[in-house]
């Protein structure tokens, strides 16, 4: 037992420094307060500020590297409010490439897939977020939702339940959890749901509809 506790840590170690070498490989180590990268960065904080996208786009592009995660992350986001959704994928997916276990570049990714309303490769990304992270709340809420309006009831209950067994008094999740159970016919349970929500919102319109088609009301 003693040498496969040993083999274990062995392994877990070989693991933290293979993230620590990928993170130091991905990133400029020339980030003082003088170089040109950090430079970069505050003129296009400014450029944003004043919604000069495509201003903050170009001063960015003049210290570009491609193996940079940084800046791909924020080439990603400022294309994005650019409306270049293509490109702003592009920047976003080459980040989430640079450091796979990266969450926040798969979420950037969602923003302008949203906008042209690729869903399926929206539910791709969350699928694959919560493969990193299987706990992450926002990303099982919104898969929830994706499944619900899809009407696939079983899969969106799934996931707001383990929203609510996280978070038990939280709002969004009670009341999309007590209409998954709704709509599978969990009338009991549906009822409970709706009224906590009524604690957590007194006189809510959707918990006391739901109540009302409930008979319940």
């Amino acid at each position: 037992m003693d040498f496969l506790k040993r083999i274990k840590i062995l392994v877990l170690f070989a693991f933290i420094i293979l993230v620590i070498s990928q993170i130091n490989a991905h990133s400029n180590t020339d980030i003082g307060p003088d170089s040109d990268l950090q430079k970069a960065f505050k003129d296009s904080y400014a450029f944003e500020k004043n919604e000069l996208y495509s201003s903050a786009i170009d001063v960015l592009k003049g210290v570009y590297n491609e193996k940079n995660y940084e800046i791909n992350l924020r080439l990603g986001w400022l294309n994005y409010l650019n409306k270049q959704y293509d490109e702003s994928v592009k920047y976003y997916e080459t980040a989430s490439q640079l450091l796979p276990y990266s969450i926040e570049s798969r979420f950037g990714i969602i923003n302008p897939l949203a906008v042209q309303e690729k869903w399926d490769k929206v539910t791709e990304q969350y699928v694959a977020i919560l493969a990193i992270d299987p706990q992450n709340t926002l990303a099982n809420y919104r898969l929830g939702l994706s499944y619900y309006y899809k009407t696939d009831y079983a899969n969106a209950f799934k996931y707001f339940e383990k929203v609510v067994n996280l978070y038990p008094f939280d709002y969004n999740s009670n009341l999309m959890y007590a209409w998954s159970n709704f709509q599978l016919g969990k009338t009991k349970e549906a009822e409970m749901l709706f009224k906590k929500v009524l604690l957590i919102s007194p006189d809510d319109a959707s918990a006391l509809e739901g109540l009302g088609l409930l008979g319940k009301k």
